[in-house]
């Protein structure tokens, strides 16, 4: 998906007024600046400008004039064995009672190649089989060979199920309450909620302590250590996966932690209280030279990170290649996963 950065000119009397908006592809969003409702929308010029003609409740007539896209920072949703087995029951109207709901092979098929995984299609292979081992077959050749790309197809596929209205009681294309509850869980157990409309959003962690933080820490620990970049920021706490758990740890320690302290700081102190070593100590022994490497490399990775803030669609500074990244991910992965294994 690309990521659109608007400005906005809002009808008021004879003239517009003008502000920013923040990236979105959807304006059917209510912004703290504004409610905007789309009524029509298009394209003009080439592929990097556009507008959307939209109303807002009072029926003030906005004009949004896209001024620049981003491809950097596609929308992805948590891929595993779980979520395969639920996806692929999502879209699988073998045993319906009725006629083949949508969505249909073609509109799949479109997801697939917008994923970029058109050619681990098993229906390329000239025998034709159902929705569900078409999603299934591409789905575990991803998890073997190109998770970012699998992940990107999740998020399509489930957006385009809930597009044909697969979330909606009393649709036609609704897949039924068991297919979605199977689905929701799969999506739990990896940090992120689906919806009852079908929207999927990672869990917001600042509403979360104790037990269910811990357990909510895992999961992004996971998809870092598979080398998710969105793995790094942890939603709901604008802070970055090993700063979150280390606070997370020092709370269930001592009940607190020092909002001033630095990141070093900060980290030395979690580190100190789950057992662990973060200073270098004359003939230290295997595991404390382990400790202090996995302290070092979590400082190195935190240097690298983006200060301009979460939004600006990457969590590392613009020089970092998307190598570099996956590497950082992956080790501020294995940090983030030392310190909750000492936690009890």
């Amino acid at each position: 998906m690309r990521s659109f950065l608007f400005s906005v000119a809002r009808k008021t009397g004879p003239s517009y007024s003008y502000f920013s908006v923040p990236r979105t592809r959807n304006p059917n969003i209510v912004w703290r600046r504004t409610c905007v409702f789309a009524c029509s929308a298009g394209m003009h010029g080439n592929e990097r400008t556009g507008y959307l003609i939209c109303r807002s409740p009072r029926h003030n007539e906005l004009i949004i004039e896209l001024i620049h896209t981003n491809e950097t920072n596609p929308v992805s949703a948590p891929l595993t064995d779980a979520v395969i087995a639920a996806l692929a029951s999502l879209v699988d109207d073998s045993q319906s009672q009725t006629a083949s709901r949508q969505p249909s092979h073609s509109e799949i098929e479109d997801q697939f190649r917008r994923a970029g995984l058109l050619d681990a299609d098993p229906n390329r292979l000239g025998r034709p089989i159902g929705k569900a081992k078409r999603v299934r077959g591409v789905l575990h050749w991803a998890i073997e060979h190109d998770i970012e790309k699998g992940e990107r197809l999740v998020h399509l596929l489930a957006a385009l199920v809930r597009g044909v209205g697969g979330f909606r009681e009393g649709s036609s294309n609704f897949v039924g309450a068991e297919a979605i509850q199977d689905l929701r869980e799969a999506f739990a157990s990896e940090g992120f909620h689906l919806s009852e409309t079908g929207e999927l959003l990672p869990a917001i962690l600042d509403t979360l302590t104790g037990r269910e933080l811990t357990e909510a820490l895992k999961a992004y620990v996971r998809r870092a250590q598979r080398g998710i970049l969105d793995a790094a920021l942890v939603t709901g706490t604008g802070k970055d996966l090993v700063e979150a758990v280390a606070r997370h740890v020092l709370v269930q320690r001592f009940g607190n932690y020092s909002e001033s302290a630095n990141f070093p700081t900060l980290l030395g102190q979690a580190f100190v209280a789950a057992g662990l070593c973060a200073m270098k100590t004359p003939n230290p022994t295997a595991q404390e030279q382990m400790d202090t490497a996995l302290y070092d490399l979590a400082c190195a990775v935190n240097r690298l990170r983006n200060r301009e803030g979460t939004g600006h669609g990457r969590p590392f500074i613009s020089n970092v290649t998307q190598v570099q990244a996956r590497f950082a991910v992956q080790g501020m992965g294995l940090v983030a996963a030392r310190l909750l294994d000492a936690l009890p």
